[in-house]
């Protein structure tokens, strides 16, 4: 088993990885995987005077002279934009391009990935509350996953088993209102939290921030995307759930 936890990206990213492998288990590829997150950051962090985003930001680079993790990014982005009709958006009126809202779920699936084509089968992933899960880790009994309470911080409000999947919560208690509504450049209003589980931490952590940003109307926008399952809190403390979301007993 190996546990490592590190500050990166700027928010705890920690590894829970239960299969062994030989005498050194898995220390070369759990390596590469937080040289991975920190190679991320220092490309794609728009508050880095260096990185490629904020280069491209300012016409340093041209969209012929991106780096193939950037266009893919930057794909992403647009793919959401148009899914939620402007409300997410990496670039704002007024604004710096800021692709973080895709950025950190497609980073940690990344990382996902890369365990896996080493061989890894059972391992929780979690940066900063968005959790990619792999197999049980112990027969019969899936991970579990705390959603934190939108009021009360050393609170859940739910406890989700994953067994394969991921989860990933959008939510104003840990950076004030940061996330905005594209459509109108204002901070998003109507929900305390939206939380989305789905195949990938890509799809789950995009859609969680689009219908965040949507208000009340991402409730059903949300709950409408296929293989998806959602639990968010609306402003009103009223919960609401797809009726396959799996709570833990």
């Amino acid at each position: 088993m190996t546990v490592r936890v590190e500050q990166v990206m700027g928010l705890p990213i920690s590894l829970d990885l239960r299969d062994e492998s030989g005498p050194a288990g898995f220390a070369g590829i759990v390596g590469e995987v937080f040289a991975w997150f920190r190679d991320v950051d220092a490309k794609f962090s728009p508050f880095s005077e260096d990185s490629e985003v904020s280069r491209y930001d300012r016409g340093e680079l041209t969209a012929a002279q991106l780096s193939g993790d950037l266009i893919e990014v930057l794909e992403l982005c647009a793919y959401y934009e148009q899914l939620s009709g402007g409300a997410f958006r990496a670039r704002l009126p007024g604004r710096g391009l800021d692709p973080c809202a895709v950025v950190k779920g497609w980073a940690v699936q990344r990382a996902a990935d890369m365990l896996k084509a080493e061989g890894a089968t059972t391992f929780c992933l979690n940066a900063g509350g968005d959790v990619v899960t792999a197999g049980e880790p112990e027969p019969g009994r899936p991970w579990r996953v705390g959603v934190r309470h939108p009021e009360q911080p050393l609170a859940v409000c739910a406890v989700l088993e994953s067994r394969d999947g991921a989860i990933a919560t959008s939510a104003a208690y840990e950076r004030g209102s940061h996330i905005l509504d594209g459509r109108s450049g204002l901070p998003a209003t109507g929900l305390m939290s939206v939380t989305v589980v789905a195949g990938d931490l890509v799809t789950a952590d995009a859609l969680a921030t689009a219908a965040f940003a949507m208000g009340a109307e991402g409730i059903a926008w949300a709950a409408d995307r296929p293989d998806c399952e959602i639990l968010i809190v609306d402003d009103s403390r009223r919960v609401h759930r797809t009726a396959g979301l799996a709570l833990a007993a």
